[in-house]
C-alpha cells in the first residue's frame, strides 16, 4: 500500500524532527559514555569542578568495570563510540515508535501469527517451531519498537529515560499525523483504533 508507505516515510521524518528538538533546544543531556568519562576524569585525575553524587562515585558498577577493563570509562559496543549530540530523547526510538504506531492503526493488531519459529538454541543457525504464548501483530510491533531503544540501551550509548520519553514522542506523532489524515476521508470510516503502548485503547 503506497499511501501507508508514504505515511511510514512521513512518520519518520516527523519524529525525528521531534527528537532532535528535544535534544538541541530542550535537554542538551550528556550520553552514558560521555558520564563514564567524567566519573574516570574524576577518579583517575582527581579533577572536581563539576557535581558528581557521591552514591555514583562509590558505585559497585564502576568498581567492576575498572577491574575488568583498566578505566571507568563506559564500555562500548559500538567500536566508533555514542554518537556526539545530546542524549535524550532517542531518535532512533521515535522512528520505531512512529512506525509501529501507524501499522497497528492500519493493520489487525489482535491477528495472531500462524506457524511461528525461533531460533534453535542449539544451533542457532536452524529455525524451530515456537511453542510460546500466541504471537500477534501488535505485540510484535510493540517488540520491534521497544528493541529500536533498549538495543540501544544495552549497548551504551543511551539512558533508559531516552528511550521511554521517545516511545511517547514516536506514539504522539503518529497519533498527530493519523488525526490530521483522518480529516481528509471522504468515505464513511469509524476511525483508527489501536492499543498504545501503555495498553489503553484509541480511536482516531
Amino acid at each position: 500500500m503506497a499511501y501507508v508507505q508514504a505515511l511510514l516515510a512521513t512518520g519518520i521524518s516527523n519524529s525525528v524532527r521531534a527528537a532532535y528538538w528535544q535534544k538541541y533546544f530542550v535537554h542538551r543531556a550528556v550520553r552514558p559514555e560521555a558520564y563514564g568519562a567524567l566519573a574516570h576524569h574524576r577518579l583517575a585525575n582527581g579533577v572536581s569542578d563539576y557535581p558528581l553524587h557521591e552514591s555514583f562515585l562509590k558505585s559497585e558498577a564502576l568498581d567492576r568495570s575498572k577491574a575488568k577493563y583498566g578505566t571507568y570509562l563506559l564500555s562500548q559496543t559500538y567500536p566508533e563510540a555514542a554518537p556526539l549530540h545530546s542524549t535524550y530523547p532517542g531518535g532512533a526510538t521515535s522512528v520505531g515508535a512512529v512506525t509501529a504506531t501507524i501499522l497497528k492503526a492500519f493493520f489487525d493488531e489482535s491477528r495472531v501469527i500462524a506457524n511461528p519459529v525461533q531460533p534453535d538454541p542449539a544451533d542457532p543457525t536452524r529455525l524451530v517451531p515456537y511453542s510460546g504464548p500466541p504471537l500477534t501483530v501488535g505485540g510484535e510491533l510493540n517488540k520491534l519498537a521497544v528493541n529500536f531503544g533498549f538495543g540501544r540501551n544495552w549497548a551504551g550509548i543511551h539512558w533508559r529515560s531516552d528511550a521511554s520519553a521517545s516511545m511517547a514522542i514516536g506514539e504522539e506523532v503518529a497519533i498527530g499525523m493519523l488525526r490530521d489524515e483522518r480529516t481528509t476521508l471522504r468515505e464513511p470510516f469509524d476511525g483508527f483504533s489501536f492499543t498504545r503502548f501503555d495498553g489503553s485503547r484509541v480511536t482516531i
